[in-house]
């Protein structure tokens, strides 16, 4: 009976994935949430690998549903002879800014990531951030601005490089990588289209890297994968691959027509309620 509800639980863990990564309101205040209620039977070193792993599943739905913009090969028999005819030079140049925005994230995250976990990973952390990328998303839109680049093909390198910066501070719990990446877009003159795009395509090597990271992690420390534990783990893949799929059209629909406002107003109320768990486990339930 407990497979089955870790497994139901793998569902929910799944859909706050799907949402909130691609969202910019922090997948981590969320988990946080769902930690008070969401018990799993597995181990911590377990949770703290699976929480990480299921994004493989919300960057399959990045791949499949922008497959036709990342991928850079072509097998027509354009003008081009030789070798490169073979390729998609427009798209090979945003893999080039990609990897160019991966860059401070690439060197950093490796040396930082265990260490903010363990300083950072409270809820007092998280309701900060939140509470701060919130008013930081308000006050971004009410600046009056007129967006510079509205094409992925039009990011320059140092915008590219100016949003992996931003990426970085995503190490911060309660931050969203997402939040971030799109923040730091926009403050370098790019359209909330093209900003939340970016982002998309950002995650892909850059939660690719952190999942394979915490995998390997996992591994040589000892950890082991029983049958109950791989079954909830390719649940919170699969259920986090479909509510990607539709929190991506979502937000790319919304952006046409609204601001980031609304995502700042409810980053600072979520920031109040994970404050007032706190508050209430830490001094009011112990007495």
């Amino acid at each position: 009976m407990s497979v089955f509800f870790d497994i139901l639980r793998s569902v929910v863990y799944g859909i706050i994935e799907g949402i909130t990564e691609w969202l910019p309101i922090s997948s981590t205040g969320h988990m946080i949430l769902a930690e008070q209620v969401l018990k799993f039977s597995f181990s911590d070193a377990f949770m703290e690998m699976f929480r990480v792993v299921i994004q493989l599943g919300a960057i399959l739905a990045v791949v499949v549903l922008y497959f036709k913009k990342l991928w850079p090969f072509c097998g027509d028999n354009g003008r081009d002879s030789g070798f490169a005819k073979h390729f998609r030079w427009p798209v090979i140049k945003l893999w080039c800014k990609i990897i160019v925005a991966c860059l401070p994230a690439a060197v950093l995250g490796p040396l930082l990531d265990d260490w903010m976990d363990a300083h950072f990973y409270n809820s007092v952390v998280v309701a900060v951030m939140l509470i701060v990328y919130g008013i930081a998303f308000i006050l971004v839109e009410r600046r009056p601005r007129v967006a510079t680049t509205t094409k992925l093909s039009r990011i320059t390198y140092q915008q590219a490089l100016i949003i992996g910066m931003w990426q970085v501070l995503a190490l911060i719990p309660g931050t969203s990588r997402s939040g971030a990446t799109i923040l730091g877009g926009l403050l370098c003159g790019l359209s909330r289209g093209a900003a939340s795009q970016f982002t998309f395509f950002l995650a892909i090597p850059v939660m690719a890297g952190a999942s394979g990271l915490k995998l390997v992690k996992f591994v040589a420390k000892g950890g082991t994968f029983a049958a109950p534990e791989i079954a909830a783990l390719l649940v919170g893949c699969v259920v986090a691959f479909v509510v990607s799929l539709l929190a991506i059209r979502f937000l790319m629909d919304y952006v046409k027509k609204h601001t980031f406002t609304a995502f700042g107003w409810y980053r600072i109320a979520l920031g109040i309620v994970v404050l007032a768990i706190w508050a209430l486990q830490s001094y009011v339930m112990p007495i």
